[in-house]
């Protein structure tokens, strides 16, 4: 089918299931970023691949909502004819209900929001109808199955933690909080709370399951169970049962008379009804495994570590590469992606990337989330911009990083030169900083913007996410982002420090590396505790776009003193031409 002939069908199962519209998200039934193939409707029906957004059809119009990192990018994947192009923030969903579907009756599928969310789209005279079955789904002829990938076991000299220790800590706040049970809807969840990974994401190793876990630390898994094989039903123990999904409505029903806690955020609607239905009594709280799981503990830690530093040599073998065969012409932007990709396919403990890297030249680099393809694939021309933000997936950490690359052989222009060196400035005053406990990422991301405020400059996205451990690259509950809930920092999480500039059309510039929160060191006259970060990550930032006389003495000590770790650490597990390179990129500025 076509787009035009898609959203046709759509708006007749509408009309069979006695709604007047639909709310379609990008989520699947565990309300994550990512989604396996059988969850993509959104993809589907628009055309657009980005990892959030949402689209609203009416009888007679229909809009995609997206945020600041996708604009373009939608812009450019779906039909503007079909679908009215919507920043979700500066023209919210719910008022573009309010406007535009007074007195009709939105239906939406009750496994693929979260009642918080529902209540942000709630305006007077539009009514939400839960529906029985998705309208997608019943349109979508060749949708793919779901995810059969096996959940395997996640050793504890990865996971630093048993998952009878981690059940108990759980629990113990359930009954602290008298409560009797808790729903884990998010799969991430599911993974760190038992030490299992699995296959059924392309870049997140999840095992796709519900958890319900009650007071005592026992646990039910409701997921396949031919996913769960021998190895892993040991692993478990005889406190961890396996059940089908189909058996968690009936378990929900033995909860009646019983408090148990959802999370409003993360948990799909249907379970609140349910419950409700079945005379539980719902308690509205936080995951409790989402704080625990942020805050990696000393074996977590350790192996970030060690996943950066051999992330690092592949990184430096990588920019030796690009500083020799982006000058000479004819690498692409896929070509690029994949040497990179081959030299961490050559790391110890590598299991793969954990995100599609983003591979931007020129002005796909302004693409904040651009995914090149065979189709938008372009060539790394002379002199000019290109953005790499990529990562891996090992089994004792995860690694993101960016840095964005002048092609050379020719000097980069003065005005890129500054507005690169102002969004350095900003990425050095984060990652430098000094902060008491309490403070939260809200209060924090202002910090990475004001050199390119102090121009009128700004970008338009948060300045940085949590981070898993061999889990999600994009990590609640903590965040660099006004956006974010104001969660303290705490020692052992991990963020990214990632500020931009953009400029459709011509480049983007971004330049990240993850920091872990630690405690500070006690000043002389200090009254409360301080915490600072550790920067994780090791490459060399783009000499060629660093407009020296910009920087401050510290800024300028700051740069040397980071780059002489690099070359420090990583210099001596390199090879021979890809050593001799680091020694100049990472020498001291002039």
């Amino acid at each position: 089918m076509s787009p035009a002939e898609r959203l046709a069908a759509l708006r007749a199962e509408l009309a069979r299931l006695g709604v007047d519209g639909v709310l379609i998200p990008r989520a699947d039934e565990h309300l994550g970023e990512y989604v396996p193939p059988s969850g993509e409707r959104l993809a589907w029906l628009t055309g657009f691949t980005g990892s959030a957004g949402l689209a609203v059809v009416l009888p007679d119009r229909a809009a995609l909502f997206t945020d600041g990192r996708y604009t373009t990018q939608a812009a450019q994947q779906t039909d503007t004819a079909l679908w009215e192009q919507r920043h979700i923030t500066e023209n919210p969903p719910g008022d573009w209900l309010a406007e535009h579907a007074a007195g009709q009756r939105i239906g939406y599928d009750p496994w693929l929001h979260s009642e918080a969310g529902l209540q942000r789209l709630e305006r007077p005279g539009v009514s939400f109808v839960p529906l029985p079955r998705n309208p997608v789904d019943a349109i979508w002829a060749d949708r793919p199955a779901p995810p059969a990938a096996p959940a395997l076991p996640h050793t504890l000299e990865f996971a630093g933690k048993s998952a009878a220790e981690k059940r108990e800590e759980a629990a113990a706040a359930l009954r602290a909080a008298g409560e009797d049970a808790a729903v884990l809807a998010d799969a991430h969840s599911l993974a760190w709370l038992l030490n299992l990974r699995g296959g059924d994401l392309e870049n997140t190793p999840l095992a796709l399951g519900f958890t319900l876990l009650r007071a005592d630390a026992s646990a039910e898994i409701y997921m396949d169970p031919g996913k769960v094989p021998p190895e892993t039903r040991a692993h478990l123990g005889n406190d961890v049962v396996v059940r089908p999904r189909g058996e968690i409505a009936a378990a929900l029903k033995g909860l009646a008379g019983r408090k148990v806690r959802l999370d409003p955020e993360a948990t799909p609607a249907w379970f609140g009804a349910a419950l409700r239905e079945a005379g539980a009594r719902v308690v509205a709280g936080d995951d409790p495994v989402r704080l625990p799981r942020a805050c990696k503990n000393a074996v977590e830690q350790q192996g970030a570590r060690a996943a950066h530093g051999r992330d690092a040599v592949a990184l430096a073998r990588f920019l030796a590469w690009f500083a020799k065969a982006a000058p000479a012409g004819g690498q692409t932007e896929l070509s690029a992606a994949e040497t990179l990709l081959g030299f961490r396919r050559d790391l110890a403990l590598f299991h793969g990337e954990s995100f599609p890297a983003i591979s931007g030249a020129g002005e796909h680099g302004a693409i904040v989330h651009y995914r090149v393809t065979p189709e938008s694939d372009r060539r790394i021309n002379p002199d000019e911009c290109y953005l790499i933000d990529s990562g891996g997936q090992f089994r004792d950490g995860t690694t993101d990083v960016t840095r964005t690359l002048w092609s050379g052989p020719g000097p980069a222009p003065a005005l890129l030169k500054e507005r690169y060196t102002r969004v350095l400035q900003g990425h050095l005053a984060l990652a430098a900083l000094r902060f008491p406990k309490g403070v939260a990422g809200p209060h924090l991301d202002a910090i990475a913007r004001r050199a390119l405020w102090a121009v009128g400059l700004d970008y338009d996205h948060g300045t940085g996410h949590g981070v898993g451990s061999f889990l999600s690259v994009h990590e609640g509950p903590v965040a660099f982002s006004r956006a974010a809930k104001p969660v303290p920092l705490a020692p052992g999480m991990i963020l990214s420090d990632e500020p931009g500039y953009y400029l459709p059309g011509h480049y983007g510039i971004r330049i990240e590396n993850l920091l872990l929160v630690r405690e500070a060191p006690a000043q002389p006259d200090q009254v409360k505790p301080f915490l600072e970060f550790e920067t994780l990550t090791l490459a060399p930032y783009e000499r060629a776009l660093i407009a020296v006389e910009l920087l401050t003495r510290e800024e300028r000590a700051q740069v040397d003193a980071y780059h002489a770790r690099v070359l420090a650490e990583v210099g001596p597990h390199c090879d021979a031409e890809t050593a001799a390179w680091l020694q100049g990129a990472c020498a001291p500025l002039s």
